[in-house]
């Protein structure tokens, strides 16, 4: 899931991008964003309360990007949209950028209900369905222990455990097969051409699509204009670096697209502005590394000490095992540039001091 990590208010995380759509479409409603491109947007019950998903024509009938959770709710609105706006159209194919659920949450019931072909890269199908497969809580131990490293008290990581396999909650399934989407291929839709691209740090192969001749940009949740999408480690690799991947990936998009390529995002408003929204991002971010030099200068510091520093508001478990995850990553990344050194006391908690 996307959550908000972004400290800097939204107005001044926009300041001089463009949004040629003041508002998102009504609830239910579709908006023709560019030719050939619906806007249709989904609710979330999160603070993060909605989806943009995107309709492209396609062979007669329209391509989707995205789903939306794969819940009760989302199932009526497409329901709606499909009788209402596009009663006697017909949806071509799926196109899934990641694995999240609110992104691939209706996909088995989509590909099934209208016989839709799914396409995603191969490391987000096999993603999604490695977390379907954890029907029984086994993995519950390994995140436990994880967590303790981080610092966190035993009544914190009981909430974040006990939160339980929402993903199973909120997805579909998928079907048996799939079409590969890969880096610089290119996928025609509807006579038009779409360069694929990827990206790592907020999922692990991130599809994005640019069109060069209209030069529309979907970012999927790689780019977006008032917020930065959740960078974390997780217990499965707990030593990665998904920050230094994500900042990676924002220099190759900043050097191949465009700055004047039109961002169709899965959050907040579509905007112009590329490149300097990816310079924010990466500021953001080195902004987060020097506020964790400062608290680790003075003492070394867990990543549950760290938490309170960079985020000034009270948290819900829900939100904790977000934030552990983002700080992580973050720490991570700042000692493979040498700039963190990790020490392990004897409860097992790894504490960080400046080199």
């Amino acid at each position: 899931m996307l959550w908000m990590s972004s400290s800097t208010p939204a107005a001044a995380a926009a300041a001089g991008l463009t949004f040629p759509h003041a508002a998102p479409p009504e609830p239910g409603g579709l908006v023709e964003i560019a030719p050939g491109v619906l806007w249709l947007r989904l609710a979330l019950p999160f603070q993060l309360n909605h989806v943009n998903v995107y309709l492209i024509e396609d062979e007669g009938g329209w391509a989707v990007l995205d789903t939306g959770l794969g819940d009760d709710a989302t199932r009526a609105a497409w329901q709606a949209v499909l009788a209402g706006p596009l009663a006697g159209s017909r949806l071509t194919r799926l196109i899934v950028t990641h694995f999240h659920p609110d992104h691939v949450g209706l996909a088995g019931w989509m590909c099934e209900r209208y016989g839709l072909p799914l396409h995603m890269s191969q490391t987000e199908y096999l993603f999604s369905h490695a977390m379907q497969l954890d029907q029984t809580g086994i993995g519950d131990e390994p995140l436990r222990a994880f967590h303790r490293t981080t610092g966190l008290n035993t009544e914190q990581i009981e909430q974040v455990v006990g939160r339980g396999h929402s993903y199973l909650k909120r997805t579909t399934g998928l079907p048996p097969t799939f079409l590969r989407l890969m880096a610089g291929d290119r996928l025609p839709l509807g006579g038009r051409g779409f360069d694929i691209l990827t990206g790592a740090g907020h999922a692990p192969e991130q599809v994005m699509l640019f069109e060069p001749a209209t030069k529309l940009f979907f970012s999927a949740d790689q780019i977006l204009a008032k917020i930065s999408p959740n960078v974390s480690v997780w217990s499965m690799e707990p030593e990665a670096d998904p920050l230094g991947l994500y900042l990676r990936s924002l220099a190759e998009i900043r050097a191949s697209l465009p700055e004047d390529a039109f961002v169709l995002a899965c959050h907040n408003l579509p905007f112009y502005g590329l490149h300097r929204r990816i310079d924010e991002l990466v500021q953001h971010h080195r902004h987060r590394c020097a506020e964790i030099a400062d608290a680790c200068r003075a003492a070394p510091k867990s990543a549950a000490d760290i938490i309170p520093v960079l985020f000034h508001r009270p948290l819900d478990a829900h939100q904790t095992g977000f934030a552990v995850g983002e700080v992580v990553a973050h720490l991570n990344y700042m000692r493979r540039c040498g700039e963190l050194t990790r020490e392990t006391r004897t409860d097992g908690v790894h504490l960080y001091r400046v080199s």
